[in-house]
């Protein structure tokens, strides 16, 4: 049994575009393979007439409808899935998969999922920073020249998409889990892991980079990122019963060892 996949579920993120032909270029091609949704986070030039000419009257409707926001976090809170594209690999970039892989692994979450394709500047693609907001990572095999213009990169993923939305068979996914909620979650598991010393205060993103690949694997819902929240906030209240106990005791004892010393001179 096949399904209709509805491919308006997967916005194109262009985060901080050089050029504003590009972001023609690129509704072009989102037009030309059946997708619609286009955010551009933080541009550093936005001439609508170039952006205009470049989309010409085929991708208008898109480019109407061109999504704009100040930074890529915010773009991306909606979202319940988020592939990133990097030219780079090693290090954090050392998991990613092909276009053509990608493609069918994202088919099979849309049905329940909004989901996120975000594409970095052209001098220099996305940051570490940036490359721990997505889920997982897409690199474009390419020979001894890896950098691709912005629109060759975004034609080729959506083509990948496109070509393998024409027969997906039929599954169940469930909604995961948005940026959005993802974000609050990892803020207070990180608060709160500083605070019993589990990571070091001095670097604590490069510590929770282990437990952001971790919960990518398991895939989360917005159920269990309620459930890991709730922990969080009865492991934090009973650090701090405990902690205001201690206190209490401490100071109970200090008290008593006053009042000895003052007996003890008193008797002589």
């Amino acid at each position: 049994m096949t399904q209709t996949i509805d491919l308006s579920r997967i916005a194109v993120i262009l985060h901080k575009p050089r050029f504003s032909e590009n972001i023609g270029a690129a509704a072009r091609a989102m037009q030309n393979m059946g997708l619609s949704r286009l955010v551009v986070v933080d541009p550093e030039t936005y001439d609508q007439e170039k952006i205009n000419r470049m989309a010409t009257h085929a991708a208008k409707d898109i480019v109407n409808r061109i999504t704009c926001c100040n930074t890529l976090k915010e773009a991306l809170s909606p979202f319940t899935f988020v592939v990133g594209t990097t030219a780079r690999l090693g290090g954090e970039r050392s998991v990613v998969h092909t276009p053509k892989v990608m493609a069918e692994r994202l088919l099979g979450l849309i049905r329940e999922n909004d989901i996120a394709l975000v594409f970095g500047p052209e001098d220099r693609g996305l940051t570490n920073d940036e490359i721990r907001l997505c889920h997982e990572l897409v690199n474009i095999p390419t020979a001894q020249f890896s950098s691709l213009n912005l629109a060759q990169a975004v034609v080729i993923l959506c083509y990948e998409i496109f070509n393998a939305s024409r027969e997906v068979k039929s599954e169940f996914i469930p909604r995961l889990a948005s940026r959005h909620e993802l974000d609050g979650m990892y803020d207070q598991l990180k608060e709160l892991l500083v605070r019993i010393d589990y990571i070091k205060p001095e670097n604590p993103d490069y510590w929770m980079a282990n437990l952001r690949r971790f919960f990518t694997r398991i895939q989360l819902r917005a159920k269990d990122v309620l459930i890991l929240r709730g922990l969080c906030r009865q492991i934090d209240w009973y650090a701090n019963k405990r902690y205001e106990e201690g206190k209490n005791n401490s100071d109970s004892h200090r008290k008593d060892d006053g009042k000895t010393i003052i007996r003890a001179g008193s008797q002589e």
